[in-house]
């Protein structure tokens, strides 16, 4: 399998023919995410992606600080990251993975969840964690994918699931 790096690590400007099924991306930094995906503060989860195999895996990384603005109601003086939000970490991962493989095109489609399946939180993220989101496809037909995550903190497993989502085009604004 090819390695190659996608982006220069000043720019994060795509490389040439990083679109072939199979070969890996090294690195997606946030402004690569941010053309993929239509997500923005504070909903965009994910600071970069890592490992990323088209067509196949990919790891997504999110730093976790106190300055979130879910733990301010989550949980005051015990600060603990949604399992949503997690589950959402997941499918942003999932989403670029989606749009990497597809190219061009693709990039800003919306992907809705069709389903979440076998969710297990292990343990809580708290502030000062990494999180780091693996996810593997499963299978794709057509314009639907499912996947299969676990995410990790410091190697250990603290979340995982199964979920489909659909990809698709943006509705016409008026």
């Amino acid at each position: 399998m090819d390695t190659e790096s996608a982006h220069t690590p000043a720019t994060g400007t795509p490389a040439p023919g990083n679109t072939a099924p199979g070969k890996t991306i090294e690195l997606i930094g946030i402004h690569r995410i941010m053309h993929d995906i239509p997500h923005r503060y504070p909903f965009l989860m994910l600071d970069r992606m890592v490992e990323v195999v088209l067509n196949s895996s990919a790891i997504g990384i999110k730093n976790v600080t106190a300055n979130e603005n879910f733990f301010a109601g989550h949980f005051p003086n015990h600060p603990v990251m949604p399992g949503v939000m997690i589950i959402e970490c997941m499918a942003q991962t999932a989403a670029v993975l989606v749009v990497e493989t597809l190219g061009g095109d693709a990039a800003g489609k919306l992907v809705y969840f069709m389903s979440v399946e076998g969710a297990k939180f292990r343990r809580p993220v708290v502030p000062g964690d990494q999180l780091r989101v693996h996810i593997v496809k499963q299978r794709s037909r057509g314009n639907v994918w499912r996947f299969h995550a676990i995410a990790r903190v410091d190697g250990v497993a603290v979340a995982e699931a199964t979920y489909s989502a659909m990809i698709m085009d943006r509705a016409p604004t008026s």
